[in-house]
């Protein structure tokens, strides 16, 4: 590769960089509030541990190193989500690279992540487990392709590094690698690349690093998986076939939703060439259908055997990824010209750079003048600000995870707990006054919820205290807008 093919592409990363900073920048100017995922990194961030749920810990574990290191702040938050998507794409245009000669279609694959809603969208809203995945998967991505193309220990070192970021992302990660390792087994002449004693490194290395939480996992499987499967095997009381019904209907739907978009504007941008493109094909077309066809049967296999009754689009990220490669291969072997195609797709490229981070912040500013309120636009931090003009809290326990970690935001030296998650306990000996606080739902009770009631009985044999009410006005409210919390002060006895 010469200095100036590499100059051809450096633009591509000059942009993302560009795009995931303003990203950063509209995520702060839009509210100090936190989201689900985003809260619960800030809650969970307290202590470390090999395990925290159904979630596995990579993300929990990296934004933990950095709050050690910067303070638990929204910037910290959103900083390490916009410089992991910019690393996937960065990895994601170096694979590009490898196997595609034209740089137009380098450029074309990398930035046609930003077509697929559940990446440049959901992944910005409030993910942060399916950002490790992205993130993984482009690292085992640009090993596993190199490592065919261009073999080396580096090559199957940063395979492995991939494989055990990624089973320690998401569980479902784990049919990614299956799914390159048969597709690849099945073209004679990449099987040498296999059948390579440099694999055993990639194991070691994926081994390595997932230990830890293996042995963790090992005692917990059932409180590791319980959720995820609960959430797959919703279908009521369902017979089986309609389960079945029910599945595959869910997967089609969630492709639909995944790669319809990303179609829809390749169809824009190369018009009446694309058809006859997509039945063309090479070998790397080839070896990624392979990956997706098994991917997409080991899918079918859990619904079929696994009852299985609800496939959820982000859950497709570790495969479907490599839609944008995929159909730029295509265009390749057709050898279709790409001149007034790339111009056309950096139009709709432009728009999407530009209306998303609108949208995200349009989603939550809109509120004063649609009385439509977000979670961002919670007044939690002023809730808290006025509380401690009562009394410093020694400790605080939340209703939830997410006003757990909206709390801690905000007060990050005090321990601060929350009914739905048993698992961390510190000590609270001598810790008083005990701040209490819950969401109010629209006309429902004022009162103590009975889960704290519980807790203060079971934890420190408290009886139930006077339970008060606060106002607080929306975030972009319209006109007197505002949400209620309930609170409580509890005098621990020492």
């Amino acid at each position: 590769m010469t200095e100036t093919n590499r100059r051809d592409i450096s633009w591509i990363f000059a942009l993302l960089a560009a795009y995931f900073m303003l990203q950063v920048g509209v995520r702060l100017a839009t509210s100090h509030s936190l989201d689900l995922d985003e809260a619960e990194q800030v809650f969970r961030s307290q202590w470390l541990a090999a395990g925290y749920g159904p979630q596995p810990p990579f993300y929990n574990w990296l934004q933990y190193t950095v709050f050690q290191l910067t303070g638990v702040s929204l910037a910290a938050l959103s900083v390490v989500k916009n410089l992991l998507l910019f690393i996937s794409y960065l990895l994601y245009g170096l694979t590009a690279r490898l196997v595609l000669r034209d740089k137009a279609l380098v450029a074309i694959a990398t930035l046609g992540q930003l077509t697929i809603p559940q990446m440049v969208f959901e992944m910005q809203r409030d993910l942060t487990h399916t950002v490790a995945v992205f993130f993984s998967a482009s690292i085992f991505f640009y090993g596993f392709i190199r490592s065919l193309k261009q073999p080396s220990l580096a090559s199957y070192f940063i395979a492995g590094i991939g494989i055990g970021f990624g089973l320690l992302a998401k569980y479902n990660f784990a049919i990614l690698p299956a799914a390159a390792l048969i597709a690849a087994l099945a073209d004679a002449r990449l099987r040498p690349r296999i059948f390579n004693r440099r694999l055993v490194l990639t194991a070691v290395v994926a081994l390595i690093i997932i230990l830890p939480h293996l042995f963790w996992l090992k005692d917990n499987l059932d409180f590791a998986t319980a959720r995820t499967l609960e959430k797959m095997t919703a279908s009521g009381h369902a017979s089986y076939p309609a389960q079945v019904a029910m599945g595959v209907s869910s997967l089609a739907l969630a492709v639909i939703s995944f790669a319809g978009l990303t179609v829809a504007v390749f169809a824009i941008a190369f018009g009446k060439s694309l058809r006859p493109a997509l039945g063309s094909g090479s070998q790397w077309t080839q070896l990624l259908e392979r990956m997706m066809l098994v991917f997409l049967i080991g899918i079918l296999l859990l619904i079929v055997f696994g009852g299985a009754a609800g496939i959820k689009d982000r859950w497709l990220v570790p495969m479907l990824f490599i839609l944008p490669l995929y159909v730029c291969l295509k265009i390749e072997a057709a050898g279709v010209t790409t001149d007034k195609a790339f111009r056309r797709f950096m139009i709709v490229i432009a728009i999407i750079m530009i209306g998303v981070p609108a949208a995200l912040y349009g989603s939550v500013a809109a509120a004063r003048f649609t009385g439509h309120y977000e979670r961002l636009n919670r007044p939690y931090a002023t809730m808290l600000e006025t509380l401690r003009q009562q009394a410093e809290p020694a400790a605080i326990l939340a209703g939830d995870s997410l006003l757990a970690g909206n709390l801690r935001q905000d007060i990050p030296g005090v321990p601060v707990l929350s009914v739905d998650y048993p698992g961390f306990s510190p000590d609270l000996s001598g810790r008083r006054p005990l701040l209490l606080v819950w969401l109010l739902p629209k006309d429902g009770s004022e009162a103590l919820p009975p889960d704290m009631a519980q807790w203060l009985q079971t934890n420190l044999g408290a009886s139930t205290p006077e339970a008060l009410v606060i106002d607080k006005p929306y975030f972009y409210q319209r006109g007197d807008d505002s949400y209620r919390f309930g609170y409580a002060w509890v005098n621990q006895p020492g």
